[in-house]
C-alpha cells in the first residue's frame, strides 16, 4: 500500500502546485559580483549613519530573510509586502533567464519595529520591479506584462495563475529602465513609470499594433475596474520614484538630468536624449527644482561614475542618480518634515530633501539639507515608504560596483531599515478590512497619510463590488459632511477623492465645485469632470470655458490647459484664448507650454481661430509657435 500512498500524495501535491501556479521550483540565486569591498554587517552600517538629532535607524529585516528588495507596499493589516528581484540584469538581449523573482510578506506581530513572521506569497516572477495590493489580489509589473495575482480570500496564497492585464512592455533592449512604480493615486487609478530606453507598445493581450499605446519615458496610469490605460505625462530619463502631496499634486524623481518634476497630465518634459513622438512640441518643460544635486557647471554626470566625488558635488547633494521618493505625511517625524520630499541619492549614499513652494503658475523645489548620510559602501537605497505608525521604511538593495549592475550582481544581500523619531508607542496594527465603511470614512481625518490612503482604497473596493458594500451609503454621507463642513482643505480634498472613487459624485455637484473659493477644490473638480478617462460632456466643456475667462489662480489655469487635450478640437479655443490673453503668466515656464500642447493639434484644423489667438495672446511662445505650425506640413 505504501507505493500507492506515495502516488496519491504526489498527485495531491502536484494538484496543489497547479492550483497555486507554482509549477517550477524556485532556483537558488547566485552572485556574480566580485567582492573587492568587505561586506558590512547591518549593525555596523546603522552605527555609521547620521540621522538628525532625535532620530533612530533600526533594522526591520535583512539577509538571509530578504534579498534584492526592489519594491514595497502595505496591506490593510499593516504588513509589509516586498518584491525581491533576482532577475535584474540577468543577461542581455534575447536571453533566457535562469532565476525567478518573488514576493514576501513581512509581519511585525508584537509591534517592536522588527519583523517576526515571513511568508513567501509568490516565487515565479521575472523582471519583477513593483507591486501594489487591491481588489482581491496583487498587481505587479513583470515586463513584458502588467499582471494581477488573485488572492480573493486573503489567505496569502495565489488563487491561481497570474492574469496578464497589459503586455508589450519592453524587456529585451533594457534591464534598468524597465516598467516600474505601481502606486494608487488619490483618483483611484493605479500609476506607474517607464524609462527612456527601449520602446514599449502597450495594450491588452491580443491588441493589434495599430491600437496599442507607444511610450518611452513617462508616467502612466491604469483604471482597476474600467481597465482603461493612458499616458499621464512624458519625458525626462528614468524615473524610479513618485508621490502625491497633501493637495494631491503628483511629483516624481529622476536621474541624470533634473531630479524633480511636477507631473501635470498632458505635460511634455525635457529628455536626456531623443525626441518625443510629436515633432511639433517646439519647447519642453524643465524640471521643477531650482537646483541640481551635483556640480552641474563643473562635472558631467558620466564622469561622476568614474572618479571620486568632488567637494562641490558633495555639498550640492552627492550626485545625479536618484531612486525612490516619498513626500512625508506621517505623524511620527517632527512637523517641520511634513510635506517635504525625500529621495535616495545612490552615488552620494544619502537621503536628499527638497521643500515645495508655489512659484508662478505652479511649484518650485528648493534645496534642503540632506536628511541623512550612509557610510556603508554596499548601501544602494531603492525606495522610501511611510508606515502605519508614521515611521519610514527604507529599502536597501545592498550591492557594490556600477549601479546598472553591468559588472555583476550580489543577490545574497538586502536590507529594510526603519527610521523613527523618539520612541513611538508599540501598536499592533489594526485590520482596516474589519472596520465599517463609516469608520473608514472617518479615517480620512487621520494625521497619518497611511491610514487615509489604505481606508480610501478599501472603500473603493467595497463600492465597486469586490468587497461587501455594507454601510457605504453612510460613508458617503459622512464624507459629504467633511467636504462641506470641515475647515481643513486637505481633509476636504481627502473626502472629495474618496467620494469620487466610491461613486459619490455627479456632474452637477462637480460643476458647482468650479465656483468653490479654494483653488485646490476647483482644480480637482476640473480633473474629475474632464480628466478621468471619459469624454467630457457639452455642459462640462461650456462651464470650463466660462471658468477660463475668470480664473485667477495660475495652478487652476494649468489644469484648465491640461484638460483641453480631452476636449474636441473645436472646443479647445474657448479655453485657450482667455488663458493666453492674460499678462499674469505670460512668461511662466509651464502655463504657455501647456496651452500650446493643448491646441497644437487644433491649429491646422482651424487656421482662422489660430490666427485670432495670435492677435489676442500676450504669450510670446504662442505668437511664435502658431505661425510655425501653420507653415509646417
Amino acid at each position: 500500500m505504501k507505493p500507492v500512498r506515495l502516488i496519491i500524495i504526489s498527485v495531491f501535491l502536484l494538484v496543489l502546485n497547479l492550483i497555486s501556479g507554482d509549477t517550477k521550483p524556485f532556483p537558488k540565486p547566485f552572485d556574480t559580483q566580485p567582492i573587492k569591498t568587505p561586506f558590512i554587517l547591518a549593525e555596523k552600517a546603522i552605527g555609521d549613519m547620521n540621522p538628525p538629532k532625535g532620530f533612530e535607524v533600526q533594522l526591520f529585516a535583512g539577509e538571509p530573510h530578504v534579498h534584492q528588495p526592489i519594491s514595497m507596499t502595505w496591506d490593510a493589516r499593516g504588513r509589509l509586502w516586498v518584491a525581491e528581484c533576482y532577475t535584474y540584469a540577468e543577461g542581455k538581449i534575447g536571453f533566457q533567464r535562469e532565476l525567478r523573482d518573488r514576493i514576501l510578506i513581512l509581519e511585525d506581530r508584537d509591534g517592536d519595529g522588527r519583523f517576526d513572521k515571513r511568508t513567501v506569497f509568490w516565487d515565479q516572477g521575472q523582471c519583477l520591479t513593483s507591486i501594489a495590493l487591491g481588489f482581491g489580489g496583487v498587481w505587479a509589473t513583470c515586463a513584458p506584462n502588467l499582471i494581477f495575482i488573485p488572492d480573493a480570500n486573503g489567505d496569502d496564497k495565489p488563487d491561481g495563475d497570474p492574469v496578464i492585464l497589459l503586455d508589450g512592455w519592453n524587456d529585451k533592449k533594457v534591464h534598468h529602465n524597465l516598467v516600474n512604480g505601481l502606486k494608487w493615486g488619490p483618483d483611484g487609478w493605479l500609476y506607474g513609470r517607464h524609462g527612456i530606453q527601449g520602446l514599449s507598445r502597450v495594450g491588452k493581450p491580443g491588441t493589434p499594433d495599430d491600437k496599442r499605446t507607444d511610450l518611452k519615458c513617462c508616467i502612466w496610469r491604469y483604471h482597476p475596474t474600467r481597465h482603461v490605460f493612458e499616458v499621464v505625462c512624458e519625458g525626462t530619463t528614468n524615473s524610479w520614484g513618485h508621490d502625491w502631496d497633501d493637495h494631491g499634486q503628483l511629483f516624481f524623481i529622476n536621474t541624470v538630468i533634473g531630479h524633480l518634476w511636477h507631473a501635470i497630465p498632458g505635460a511634455y518634459f525635457k529628455r536626456m536624449y531623443g525626441k518625443h513622438f510629436n515633432p511639433h512640441l517646439y519647447e519642453l518643460i524643465d524640471q521643477t527644482a531650482d537646483h541640481y544635486h551635483w556640480d552641474k557647471a563643473r562635472e558631467r554626470w558620466g564622469e561622476l561614475k568614474k572618479k571620486k566625488m568632488s567637494p562641490s558635488t558633495n555639498t550640492a547633494g552627492g550626485g545625479h542618480a536618484h531612486c525612490g521618493m516619498m513626500i512625508y505625511q506621517g505623524d511620527n517625524w517632527p512637523t517641520q518634515y511634513r510635506g517635504k520630499i525625500f529621495t535616495v541619492n545612490l552615488s552620494g549614499r544619502r537621503i536628499n530633501s527638497d521643500r515645495l513652494e508655489r512659484k508662478g503658475a505652479g511649484y518650485v523645489g528648493r534645496h534642503e539639507p540632506d536628511f541623512m548620510s550612509i557610510q556603508d559602501p554596499w548601501f544602494r537605497g531603492i525606495e522610501l515608504s511611510g508606515g502605519p505608525d508614521g515611521t519610514v521604511f527604507l529599502l536597501d538593495w545592498s550591492d557594490i560596483g556600477e549601479c546598472h549592475e553591468n559588472d555583476g550582481v550580489h543577490r545574497s544581500s538586502g536590507r529594510i531599515y526603519r527610521i523613527l523619531h523618539g520612541e513611538p508607542e508599540k501598536k499592533r496594527p489594526v485590520d482596516l478590512d474589519k472596520l465599517t465603511s463609516l469608520e473608514l470614512a472617518g479615517l480620512q481625518l487621520e494625521s497619518n497619510e497611511w491610514h487615509v490612503r489604505k481606508s480610501r482604497l478599501i472603500l473603493q473596493e467595497r463600492a465597486t463590488g469586490d468587497k461587501p458594500a455594507g454601510d457605504i451609503g453612510e460613508a458617503r454621507s459622512r464624507l459629504r459632511k467633511i467636504l462641506e463642513g470641515n475647515a481643513s482643505i486637505s481633509q476636504k480634498l481627502r473626502s472629495l477623492w474618496t467620494l469620487h472613487v466610491i461613486n459619490g459624485l455627479n456632474e452637477k455637484f462637480l460643476l458647482k465645485l468650479l465656483e468653490h473659493p479654494n483653488e485646490h477644490i476647483r482644480l480637482w473638480a476640473i480633473r474629475f469632470l474632464a480628466d478621468d478617462g471619459r469624454s467630457p460632456s457639452e455642459k462640462t466643456a461650456s462651464d470650463l470655458a466660462r471658468l477660463a475667462t475668470t480664473e485667477l489662480s495660475g495652478l487652476v489655469q494649468l489644469y484648465l490647459a491640461s484638460a483641453m487635450r480631452n476636449l474636441p478640437l473645436e472646443k479647445r479655443w474657448a479655453i485657450a484664448t482667455p488663458l493666453a490673453s492674460r499678462k499674469d503668466f505670460e512668461e511662466d515656464p509651464v502655463l504657455p507650454l501647456l496651452i500650446w500642447y493643448g491646441i497644437e493639434s487644433a491649429v491646422k484644423a482651424n487656421p482662422a481661430q489660430a490666427l485670432e489667438l495670435v492677435k489676442a495672446t500676450r504669450m510670446p511662445r504662442l505668437r511664435q509657435f502658431i505661425p510655425r505650425r501653420l507653415a509646417e506640413k
